[in-house]
This record gives C-alpha cells, structure tokens and sequence, in this order.
C-alpha cells in the first residue's frame, strides 16, 4: 500500500495571506478597478481562495466584485470513470455576458480542471474574458493553460502531491508537498 510523507510546508497562513493580497492588487490593476469583475471560484477549494480574493478587492478599492461558485464535475474528462462522484449546486446568481471573469481555483496543474471549468462557464454565457488566478502553479500542464495571477509558483515531481489547505474546508491554511512512498516488498 502506498504512503504519503510530508515532505514541505510551502506557505503558512501568512504566507497565503500575502499571495492573495498581491494577487488582489495584480486583478485590480490588470481590470483598471473592480467595477467591471466578477469572480467566480472552482469547487471546492477555489470558492473560499474566491470569497477572500473579494474581501481583499472591497477592502482596497471600496467595491465587492459579484462571486459564484461553480461546480466542474459533470464537465470533467474523467467524468464516466469516477464511481460517484460529488455534485454540488452553481451558484451563480448574476448573468455572466460581457463580464471579465476571475476564475479561482487552488492548484493549476495538467490544465484539464481549467479546461472543464471553462467549458462550464460556456454553457452559462458568454463573458467579456476569463482570467484565472490560483494559490498555486506546479507545471507539468497537458493543456495549452497558464494563470494570469498566481500566488506561488511551486515546481514538483509527478510522484508529489500539493496540498491547499484553507479554512472553512480545512483545519488550517497551509500549502504544502506530500511525496508517495510505495510499499516495496512485503505484503498489502
């Protein structure tokens, strides 16, 4: 049976903190002001990165972009093969049409969650432009997808796994490299 061992803590709570308050000046400068966004995160992880994001806006510019909350998973490419998988409601209460959307999601890797979010995005309208900010960018991408606002850049292995923790889904805020250790001999 594989293990994982932790190997790094990247960010703290500090740490994340700051990646957002940066990453919330990089939006507002980017889209001349917040009166023009919308931003809207990815479930799970990506709505309380989204939820923050707008804090930090309505806290420097006196505006609180719309949010929503967007759910991938009838989207995914994996969709058929996953046994159950958990649904959870869009919540995106305002039309999107000639909108610049802030799309939020933890951690940007293959591309392949973007790409589903995109095409989840597509079926609600059509927005002025769509950027994507996310905690953390580890490479290795299969799709032709890049962040326009990321936290930390966090170059990993394939056999690594990076954690987002952030309250209210966890019990900290932490970003932090897992390795697998595989079981080599012995029996499972």
């Amino acid at each position: 049976m594989d293990q994982s061992k932790l190997k790094a803590v990247i960010m703290d709570e500090q740490a994340m903190d700051r990646a957002i308050t940066r990453v919330a000046h990089e939006i507002i400068e980017h889209n001349e002001g917040a009166e023009s966004i919308a931003i809207v995160g990815v479930l799970r992880r990506g709505v309380p990165l989204a939820e923050r994001l707008a804090d930090k806006i309505e806290s420097i510019e006196g505006v609180r972009p719309k949010i929503g909350k967007l759910d991938i998973s009838f989207y995914r490419d994996d969709f058929s093969s996953r046994l159950a998988p958990v649904l959870h409601a869009t919540e995106i209460m305002f039309p999107i049409d000639g909108v610049d959307i802030v799309l939020v999601d933890d951690v940007l890797y293959t591309g392949r969650t973007v790409r589903s979010a995109l095409d989840a995005l597509m079926d609600l309208g059509r927005p002025k432009s769509v950027q994507l900010a996310v905690m953390v960018d580890r490479g290795h991408r299969e799709l032709p997808i890049r962040a326009d606002y990321v936290g930390k850049n966090v170059p990993s292995s394939h056999e690594e796994d990076v954690r987002v923790s952030i309250v209210p889904l966890d019990e900290k805020d932490s970003v932090e490299i897992w390795g697998i250790e595989k079981n080599v001999g012995g029996t499972e």
